[in-house]
């Protein structure tokens, strides 16, 4: 268990020891990876969690080894009505007893507060970041996706763990265009009455639009698997650290009769200039990441969402168009974009990204097992 500051230092540290020659590693902002643990984290207020590091047998100079984490999120036993634990922040050597004991150390721990069945790799929630990445390695993740080397699902599968749900990333290159129906559906939705619009990315309107968001995005994804709801303070923390970053031009919304009732969220790939960064935003961290991001040429398409009531009036369709076509306009960089996370099972999602052109190109998986 880490129980010192000095342990923590090493659970903060490890991940730059494991992926130290791995050219497609992003190094995560290290204080926002901190921050989730600290005592005013809004988890903590409706889930605990426990911290463990394995270390080697140096008495002088114990190195990091692995690291894990056990959390108890209220929130989704509560609404899935079993006592469902998570593991989550896993990094290993690629050695299987490491593995093994660090497994085996987060489950231990959640058989205790009474949990009855484990599933990850989530950290803490999936507003955070979660799965393993297990097809297609041989790329870097884009902006608020994961990445981890081969041998971490080989390790959980060998541990005896089974794959509870699996997630595409499709990889949708904009030298074509989209086909005829989805500027046809455009088209019928604004005669439909449907009003299209870029969103706000500043002052009170940013903040009126990310609060719709919120509504909205509750509604229509009332019932996604392994997700549990965030508070409104909550959201507008997350969306405030992305207000910078967004790009008013692929991120349209759809309103009806004055109501926001879809939108289509796409941001530039900031890991390109992050993986320069090194996790650190100093003053040094922040020049460089100005200076790197002239080079995003691609960005992250991560939701497409519309009430079902308004599927009819072409909504999804007309939202993909103008984002696409917001993203291709002159003086604009983008040569690709990644549509992710994609459940297996969201069967009109895929249709719709794979009408429109894309491919899937990786895949993640979560895992469970009884306890």
């Amino acid at each position: 268990m880490v129980t010192t500051p000095k342990e923590h230092e090493l659970f903060l540290n490890l991940p730059a020891k494991i992926y130290a020659d791995n050219p497609h590693w992003i190094p995560p902002i290290r204080s926002s990876i901190a921050k989730e643990f600290t005592s005013d984290y809004p988890f903590s207020q409706y889930g605990k969690l426990q911290q463990f590091v394995a270390l080697s047998q140096d008495v002088d100079n114990p190195q990091p080894l692995g690291r894990i984490v056990a959390a108890v999120n209220q929130r989704l036993i509560e609404r899935e009505g079993e006592n469902i634990g998570l593991f989550g922040y896993f990094e290993c050597v690629p050695d299987f007893d490491v593995a093994q004991a660090l497994l085996t150390s987060a489950s231990e721990w959640l058989r205790v507060q009474g949990m009855t069945r484990i599933r990850g790799p989530i950290d803490l929630s999936t507003h955070n970041r979660c799965f393993f990445l297990v097809d297609g390695f041989d790329s870097p993740p884009l902006v608020m996706m994961p990445y981890n080397p081969p041998y971490y699902p080989e390790f959980i599968e060998r541990d005896g763990w089974q794959k509870a749900k699996d997630a595409y990333a499709y990889d949708f290159p904009l030298d074509k265009p989209l086909p005829k129906e989805f500027e046809k559906a455009h088209r019928i939705a604004c005669k439909s009455g449907v009003n299209f619009r870029p969103i706000r990315t500043k002052g009170e309107g940013f903040e009126k639009d990310a609060i719709a968001i919120y509504h909205l995005f509750n509604r229509a994804f009332a019932h996604s698997w392994s997700s549990t709801p965030r508070s409104e303070a909550e959201f507008l923390e997350e969306a405030k650290e992305l207000q910078s970053i967004v790009d008013p031009d692929v991120f349209p919304i759809a309103e009806y009769n004055g109501e926001m009732i879809g939108f289509f969220m796409g941001l530039p790939d900031y890991n390109i200039p992050l993986k320069h960064v090194n996790g650190k935003l100093n003053w040094l961290g922040i020049l460089k990441f100005l200076w790197y991001r002239r080079q995003i040429d691609q960005g992250r398409v991560i939701t497409i969402c519309s009430l079902p009531e308004y599927r009819l009036k072409m909504v999804p369709l007309a939202l993909i168009y103008l984002g696409m076509q917001g993203g291709i306009q002159k003086g604009k960089p983008y040569k690709r974009a990644e549509l992710s996370w994609v459940y297996e099972d969201n069967y009109p999602s895929r249709k719709l990204i794979e009408a429109a052109g894309g491919k899937i190109y990786k895949t993640y998986r979560i895992y469970e097992k009884a306890l």
